[in-house]
């Protein structure tokens, strides 16, 4: 199901982007990097929220270098990634629909405790609705989420290369510290 939403959302990225193209080099790269990663903002400023706390002790330490287990977007999995940030919070799953219109996306990993409107510090439990102030994806910022689950972790800001080709990606949020292994283990 992923997958197809996954595949909706490109095309609709990639007619939205042909259609606004420009003749501007750099507007045009930052519009193929958005296409070719399903309309997530895969980059981006490394701003965090306020509240968030810095971990204190993290397994990956800032600066370190780790392997994505992950494959959130096409070419995750398997990459290098550096460490920028390590937060301890709650990350969740979450299902919405877009505000911008469209399918429903289902269990979208992740958002953070401080990115959802009045979340106060309790972890919310499956189902809770909420609303989402994170701008991961076109159309997330504003919309009404469904909880799917729910877990107490460190979370990762990393920036890495997608092992499918394309320009490094900065300051993407979020991984956990269960999709990042270390270099050595990579399998070669």
């Amino acid at each position: 199901m992923n997958k197809i939403v996954i595949g909706i959302v490109s095309l609709a990225t990639a007619f939205t982007l042909s259609a606004c193209a420009s003749d501007d080099k750099e507007a045009s790269k930052h519009e193929n990097i958005e296409l070719d990663h399903s309309g997530m903002n895969h980059s981006s400023t490394g701003e965090v929220p306020e509240s968030v706390k810095v971990a204190d002790n993290p397994t990956y330490e800032v600066g370190s270098q780790a392997i994505l287990k992950t494959d959130h977007m096409e070419g995750m999995k398997g990459a290098e990634a550096t460490i920028v940030g390590a937060y301890d919070t709650i990350a969740y799953i979450i299902s919405y629909t877009p505000i911008s219109g469209g399918e429903r996306v289902e269990n979208h990993k992740w958002v953070i405790q401080e990115e959802l409107k009045d979340a106060g510090d309790k972890i919310l439990e499956p189902g809770t609705k909420v609303t989402i102030e994170a701008d991961h994806m076109a159309g997330m910022k504003g919309a009404a989420a469904d909880i799917d689950s729910a877990e107490l972790t460190t979370v990762y800001m990393v920036d890495y290369t997608p092992t499918s080709g394309g320009e490094i990606v900065k300051n993407h949020k979020w991984v956990t510290e269960s999709e990042l292994s270390t270099k050595e283990t990579k399998n070669r």
